[in-house]
């Protein structure tokens, strides 16, 4: 059972809350959703008349995110932004894009005595949030994703704060690898050749995208780094995706890293820490759902080498995926929550055998963007 939180029975949560003025009688607050990283709640007021009114409130992670005032501004510089884009295209701005409540005083955000930083927001009402997708979900999910890339095109990228810094930097993470690996806390290596092996035959691969954009071959966008199916609230009318939530990972980076981070997540029917590999296997009909999804979404804004990259954004987000697994495997397990020992060398092996499929099928995942990218 959820835990309803009375105003006056926890302070911190009445002192938030005292921040913002509510249109009707505050009856409380409760937990929401299942995040891991911020502290989120449901707030309900009731008028006299008519239904209750839903406010979601945050209180942010300063262990994820130690710059909240820069993550706070890109949040209200990209939302303030889709509002005017989805306004002139007739839309709805109060449902199709996350917007902020300010506090008594006009500010934004508030910030607790304690130090951590709220916001505020209305509830969007009608639409469902889904941890599971089946084909219609995922291909809807690459809809608002893809148009999410289409709506933020012409958003300077390059004034974005990186709020999690070298967050698919996979250089970067290979180095971090290398590092564990060499250091060997643990005494596990010994225990994981093949793994280790794995990540060294793929080192070149690891500066595939970089490289790209370093060339000039890839442009910089507004992405969000964390393009899972629960990151998008379905219209419960339409079925459609009608608004991407969960912005804070939102930085500059590069297109193929959302397709793919998306595919690495969802075009599978294998838990995360599956030990039967048998069971682990790349799906290339729910790829090219994605991918049709995707595209249609984008609108062509895509230049043709984003289009040519995406299938690596597939490999690439599942290598990485699979080497910061291994990598907290050989440091202890300090990053990733784990629920028994072996857990995130399972999840290594689950993202390394997808890694591998997707190698195999490497012609037949070009072949679908191809078919696509009209």
């Amino acid at each position: 059972m959820r835990q309803f939180f009375i105003p006056e029975e926890d302070p911190i949560l009445a002192e938030v809350l005292g921040a913002y003025s509510f249109p009707d009688t505050l009856i409380g607050a409760v937990r929401y959703g299942q995040g891991h990283i911020n502290d989120t709640f449901c707030v309900l007021c009731q008028p006299q008349e008519g239904d209750c009114v839903r406010f979601i409130l945050q209180g942010l992670s300063s262990a994820a995110f130690p710059h909240p005032g820069e993550l706070m501004e890109n949040f209200i510089g990209i939302t303030s932004f889709l509002r005017e884009k989805v306004s002139a295209n007739g839309g709805d701005p109060l449902r199709e894009t996350l917007s902020l409540v300010k506090t008594r005083d006009g500010r934004d955000f508030y910030t607790d005595s304690k130090g951590q930083v709220w916001r505020l927001m209305p509830f969007i009402e009608n639409t469902d949030c889904f941890q599971s997708a089946t084909p219609e979900l995922f291909e809807a999910s690459a809809r608002a994703f893809g148009r999410f890339q289409y709506m933020l095109q012409d958003y300077p990228a390059e004034t974005l704060n990186e709020t999690i810094v070298n967050f698919h930097n996979t250089e970067d993470r290979y180095a971090k690898f290398l590092a564990a690996l060499e250091a060997d806390k643990m005494d596990r290596a010994k225990d994981v050749p093949e793994e280790v092996r794995f990540v060294l035959e793929r080192k070149a691969d690891c500066s595939v995208a970089l490289q790209a954009l370093r060339e000039g071959k890839l442009p910089l966008r507004v992405t969000h780094n964390d393009t899972k199916l629960n990151n998008i609230l379905i219209d419960r009318e339409t079925g459609e995706g009608i608004c991407v939530i969960d912005l804070d990972t939102t930085m500059p980076g590069l297109s193929m890293n959302d397709f793919g981070d998306s595919i690495r997540f969802g075009a599978n029917h294998s838990k995360e820490d599956e030990t039967d590999l048998s069971k682990v296997n790349f799906d290339i009909s729910l790829y090219e759902v994605f991918t049709r999804g995707f595209l249609e979404g984008a609108q062509g804004s895509l230049t043709p080498a984003e289009l040519e990259y995406l299938p690596w954004g597939a490999r690439l987000m599942t290598l990485e995926c699979g080497i910061r697994f291994l990598t907290d495997y050989l440091d202890g397990d300090r990053y990733f929550h784990i629920h028994y020992p072996r857990q995130n060398l399972d999840r290594t092996r689950t993202q390394f055998k997808l890694v591998k499929d997707m190698e195999a099928q490497f012609e037949q995942m070009a072949a679908v963007v191809a078919k696509y990218a009209k």
